[in-house]
Parts: C-alpha cells; sequence; structure tokens
C-alpha cells in the first residue's frame, strides 16, 4: 500500500490530503477561484502586516433575510454551497452568487447580502486577518 502527499494552496493557507494508491477512486482536484480582485474587479490590498489569523465561518440566511450594510477590513473569499446570494454594494453594483460558486469579498467597501431565494443560503466565508481585528463592521450611514 503506497500513500502520497498532494499539497494545495487557498489564500496562502497551505493543506495536504494523504490519499491511498490502492483505493479505486481517484483524488480530484478543481481549483474554484484565482484571482487578486474582489468580485467587482477592484484590486485586492496588500496584506496587513503582522501575525496572521485564519478565520472560517459557516453563514446560514434564511430565506429572504438581508444581511445589513457592513465593510470588511481584511482580504476574505467563501464558498457557497446552498441557494443564491446577493451581494450589493452601496453604489448600487450587484452580484448574485449562486451554489457552487466561489467568492472574493470586497475590502472596505460597503455593502450587504439578501437572500432573495426560497431556500436557505449556506455559505462557509474565510478570513486572512489578524488577532482583534473584527471580520466585518457595520455601517452606521445606510
Amino acid at each position: 500500500m503506497r500513500k502520497f502527499i498532494i499539497p494545495f494552496v487557498v489564500l496562502s493557507v497551505v493543506c495536504t490530503i494523504s490519499c491511498d494508491r490502492n483505493d479505486a477512486q481517484q483524488v480530484v482536484s478543481t481549483e474554484l477561484i484565482r484571482t487578486s480582485q474582489s468580485w467587482d474587479g477592484v484590486d485586492l490590498p496588500d496584506y496587513p502586516q503582522g501575525k496572521p489569523e485564519i478565520v472560517g465561518v459557516k453563514y446560514e440566511i434564511p430565506a429572504g433575510q438581508k444581511l445589513g450594510w457592513h465593510h470588511h477590513p481584511t482580504l476574505n473569499f467563501g464558498i457557497l454551497v446552498q441557494g443564491d446570494l446577493t451581494i450589493i454594494a452601496k453604489d448600487g453594483t450587484t452580484k448574485t452568487v449562486h451554489e457552487g460558486e466561489a467568492i472574493v469579498e470586497m475590502v472596505e467597501t460597503v455593502h450587504h447580502g439578501e437572500n432573495q431565494g426560497d431556500k436557505p443560503v449556506i455559505l462557509y466565508m474565510f478570513y486572512t486577518s489578524q488577532k482583534g481585528l473584527p471580520l466585518s463592521i457595520p455601517d452606521e450611514e445606510k
């Protein structure tokens, strides 16, 4: 029984999967996203200085619900595993993310998400942050 390691990188986080070569099924690796821009086409900022903190969050948004207006002070991306999520920037720019799609969120740009569908949205988000830095900051103006 021979084992091998397959490395992969997700926003500078290195992970490995160990697999048996005798398994009948083959490992399939599908790159979901690779970009230097958020979903609205804006270049992502440089990483902040200091010790990094990686944060993963599962969001469940019921049908018909809206998130409050907010912005993110740090880089993040996610995978929508159920439903459709419409993201609206304060300037009116809109993107709908569909089940199975990856999304790179805006950084320092006010926006909110809406579940306009008829089933709950399940979204996994991953943040490259720093200890003590909030993942999102509410926007009091809107």
